[in-house]
Parts: C-alpha cells; structure tokens; sequence
C-alpha cells in the first residue's frame, strides 16, 4: 500500500508544466499531477475530477489539504538539550523514572525548548509524563529500543474522573494519557477540577470557557471554502496571529443543519432534545492569520463553514495551546490488567494531546492500553508512523472536543493477543463532536472500525486503509447525529466484507464512498439520522483501486501544485 511522492507528479508533471496559464487546461494539468498510480494508469475518479474544478467547497468531498503539523509541513529535527539519565533516570526499569523525565522536561522547556533524551532502555513510570512546555520534544531511541513502562493508571494517580453530562461512566475511558502534551497552564486547572470532581470542559475554551476575549466581530458574512473574513477592527489582529474562530448557532439550528448540508431532512431532524451535542456550541476553529489589510483579513485555510451573521461569527482568544511539541521514538508499555467493561476505563491510556497547535508524534508505539492516542481540541497534529497493539484497547485513536485538521498517517491497530472481556468494547479509529477536517490515511487496522461517535463530526476523510471490520461505533441519543456532511472514505479495502462504518452511501448526509471493496451489512447495521435525500454519492464500488489511490496526498499534491 506505499506510495511514495514521486508516484503523484511522475505522470503528470509535463502536462501540468504545459498548462499553468490556461483555466481549463489547468484544471486537466492537476487531475494529471496526482493521478499515476504503481501499477499503470486507472481510470480517474469522477468524483476526484469535480473536485479538482471545485477544491473547496465541495457539496460531498471536504478539502483535507490543510491536515497535519503546520498544515502539511514536515516537523522539525530538533536538538537534543538534555539526557534523562542526568536527572537521576534508571533504564532498567527498577525505580519511577518519572520525575526525573518531567524534570528534564521542565529545565528544556525553561532554556526555550529542545529534546529530551531516553536512551534505549526501559523507564518505569508511576505518574503522569507531562510536556508542558512549547517546542519541547521527548525522544527515544526508536519504538522498539526505549520503552516508558507505566505502572498505575490515571485514577490511581489524579483520582476518579467523571463525565459532566451526570452518568457514573469513567471519563478516562476517553480522556488522558499517561504521557499528556497539555501546555502547563491549561494541565494545571485540568487536574485541580477533576481531583475536586468539578468535572471540567476539556477544549479550546478552558475548564469553564473563563477568560476568553473576542478580539474583534465579523461584519460581513463569508462562505465556506473562503479565506478572507471582514471584521470590525483589524488593528486588533496581525499577520501570524493564532486565533479561535468561534460560530453561534440560531433558533432554528441553522449552523447544525449547514453542518448536515443543509439538506431537507435536517429541518425534520429533531435538534432540541439533542442536549450533549447542543452543549458543543458555539463551533471552535483554530486559525493562523497570513494577512491583515484594514479591515480584512486573510486566514491560513478556508473557512469549514459559512460565517453567516446571524451566528454572530467572531475572533477569540483560546485556553493556552502547546504548539512544537514532540513525542518520538518510544513504545508506551502498560502494566498487564484486564480489559475493563465499556465507560469503566480505569485509564491505562497512551498519549494524549490535549489543546495542542501544530504538534507531533513519530514511531509512537502503545501497548496493552485502554486507550492508545487520544487528540482532544487539537490543531494540526500529526501522528506519524504509530501502532496501538496488545490485549484490545476501548479507543485505539479517538479524535474529539472540537478537534481539527490533524493527520494519522502510516498508522496500525494490531490483532489484539487476547479475547475481549464481556461487555467490553472497541471503537477503532473515532471521530467525535463537532470534529472537522481530520484524516485517517496509509493504516492497516486488524480490529475495529471507522467509529463516527455522534455529537455531528463532519468533513473528514479516511483513505488508504485495510480494515478488520469487527468494531462498533459508540455515541449517546442525545449527541445527535453520526455523520455530518462530506464525510468520505476513500479506497478502503474491507478484509472481513462488513459494511458497517465503512459503506456509508445511505446514512451520511453529502458525503462520498469511493473505491471500497465489497461488503455485506451484518452486526451493527444503522439507519440514517434524516429523511428524504441524502444526496450521497458512491463510486466504483467493489474497486478499491480508484485513482488517485490517496484522496489526502493527491489533494495536497494539487494545493501545492496550485500555489506554484
């Protein structure tokens, strides 16, 4: 399943070359860059050519060109600044290791940030790992030479954490990990709120959305798939600057319907009693300003949804975001319990990324875990190169709380080496509440499932990926609908033949099911959110080798293509 880059612009360079000046023959030019394939030349996706002509705002294909650290960029080789075994670690696993990694931690950090370095061997860890601190990288010596084997899990070391909504369920089997990228000053209230079972709001806006500033209003509405908003005040704003666009909602639920593709059947769709999806409002996108002129302003990327008035469309300020932060080059390694029942995680958890800008982790490895990478209100993070394996995990990757635009590439979810525990459950790779922009792509998965959690995740995409179909999605009644709009999975090779969460042609709404093998409903079988049409498309079914084969690199071949 490689593909490598040059496979993208071999075929196609000399016709792009020949027409960069001309509209239509531009357009052919860049279905033509990305659309050689290994193995000779397969026909190109209608659906690949419409969105070539129309890149972004596609009624069914989100444009996920922008995933990744730094919208696609290749993270940097940072130096390494300080050695864990000179702040007192052992790497034979006999004493907690702990406190002197997060010591180290805290001293690069301090210096302006830097890797820290643990040299191949094991690393007992009693308490949480914590990169607090910006542009600080915690690197191994390779997934299979430094191992941080974690003893005790996240109830035993910060205590009981609850799920706001009121049920008894443990929030750890969702939230946390046992090595926790966090800036310190959004960790810190974190952990007081739940060790006070005040039991906190986990996103952009903090534990309460205290503190949180509008810089400035937008005055004219702006549609999705634009890059430029006008504001009241640009002299509030400035080239680079990070903001959080935030969008309301009307009486109607017009941004939730808008969110659906505005569709007939979302306005029959009963919105009100919907009170955990309702409770993700107002929207949250994280955006990088590249120009200010007067009162106009230009964003990294193109708006995901229309900033339409009557929502009151805003820029704000965020909780404080860790942005150049790293975790590379290690297995996280439980100690062996049994799996727990579903929502009992005791929270023998990986990785989380929490409020985190432009981070990374590379040759990550977790196992014998609850939940192995966890990507809670992030931005831009890639995941690269990781692998969950072990006794079954609740979540293997979970991505939630208004997260966007973050990349899982070259990723695996391993057959897991002991039969579940009744009651137990296993989602695969989740999408979650009001989630947007996200991509799954390169993955060969032995177990679980394409899991849409509810709470109206929309514009993602899955491709590329080998799946074990055997998991189900999760999601309460009262999150809303599985699927937004232009949800798509794109050449998906379904090792099993289940439908279930992969052929998704007749439950999500503007959405697209391209180059999927065959496959057969059993198990979980779903019945769409809304009435009447979908307006869905699907495309050469029972083919999975669609052309491009990659809808995310043959996208971000075109955007740089175009910006040449």
């Amino acid at each position: 399943m490689t593909i490598e880059r040059r496979t993208f612009l071999a075929g196609g360079a000399a016709a792009a070359a020949c027409a960069l000046t001309s509209g239509a023959g531009s357009a052919q030019a860049a279905t033509e860059v990305v659309a050689e394939t290994g193995g000779g030349r397969a026909p190109r996706a209608a659906l690949w050519q419409e969105y070539v002509r129309n890149p972004h705002n596609h009624p069914q294909v989100p444009d996920v060109s922008f995933a990744g650290y730094r919208t696609g960029e290749r993270w940097p080789n940072v130096p390494v600044r300080a050695n864990v075994l000179r702040y007192g670690a052992v790497r034979d696993g006999s004493a907690d290791a702990s406190a002197a990694i997060n010591a180290a931690i805290v001293d690069v950090g301090r210096r302006g940030g830097g890797a820290v370095l643990l040299p191949a061997g094991t690393y007992r860890i009693d308490h949480i790992i914590q990169l607090g601190y910006d542009n600080v990288v915690l690197r191994g010596e390779g997934s299979g030479r430094t191992t941080l084997y974690a003893t005790r899990s996240l109830e035993e070391v910060v205590g009981i954490n609850r799920s706001r909504y009121g049920s008894e369920n443990s929030a750890w089997s969702w939230a946390g990990g046992l090595v926790w990228v966090s800036h310190r000053d959004r960790h810190r209230p974190l952990i007081e709120a739940i060790k006070a079972k005040k039991w906190p709001l986990e996103g952009w806006l903090g534990n309460e959305g205290e503190g949180i500033r509008t810089l400035t209003t937008v005055t004219a509405p702006a549609a999705r798939g634009g890059f430029t908003l006008t504001v009241a005040d640009g002299k509030a704003l400035h080239a680079g600057q990070r903001v959080l666009v935030q969008i309301d909602d009307d009486a109607g639920y017009g941004l939730l319907r808008h969110m659906c593709g505005d569709g007939p059947g979302t306005a029959e769709y009963v919105w009100s009693n919907k009170d955990k999806l309702l409770s993700y409002r107002p929207f949250q996108w994280p955006v990088r300003i590249t120009r200010v002129r007067g009162n106009q302003v230009t964003l990294e990327q193109p708006l995901p949804v229309d900033a339409r008035l009557a929502w009151k469309p805003r820029l704000t300020t965020f909780a404080p975001p860790i942005t150049g932060a790293g975790v590379e080059g290690l297995t996280i390694r439980m100690v062996k319990t049994v799996r727990p029942k579903h929502l009992l995680d005791k929270g023998y958890n990986g990785l989380a990324f929490q409020c985190a800008w432009d981070c990374w982790a590379d040759d990550v490895t977790v196992v014998d875990s609850d939940n192995g990478f966890l990507l809670v209100a992030t931005k831009g993070v890639t995941l690269s190169r990781t692998s969950v394996a072990g006794r079954g995990q609740h979540h293997s990757y979970a991505c939630r709380e208004q997260a966007h635009d973050n990349l899982v590439e070259n990723f695996r979810i391993g057959k897991f080496t002991e039969p579940p525990t009744p009651g137990s459950g296993h989602h695969g790779i989740n999408v979650e509440g009001l989630s947007c922009g996200n991509v799954w792509s390169k993955g060969v998965m032995e177990a679980g499932t394409f899991d849409t959690h509810r709470g109206l995740p929309f514009a993602n995409v899955r491709t590329e990926v080998s799946v074990f179909n055997d998991g189900n999605h999760g999601g309460s009644a009262n999150a809303g609908p599985l699927y937004g709009a232009r949800f798509t999975h794109w050449n998906v090779t379904v090792t099993n033949g289940r439908a279930g969460c992969v052929k998704i042609d007749h439950v999500a709404p503007y959405s697209a099911t391209v180059g999927i093998s065959e496959v057969t409903e059993f198990g979980q079988i779903d019945k769409p959110d809304f009435t009447g049409p979908l307006n869905s498309r699907i495309e050469s079914y029972g083919n999975p080798a669609v052309n491009p084969p990659n809808l995310h690199r043959a996208q971000r071949e075109l955007r740089k293509w175009r910006a040449r």
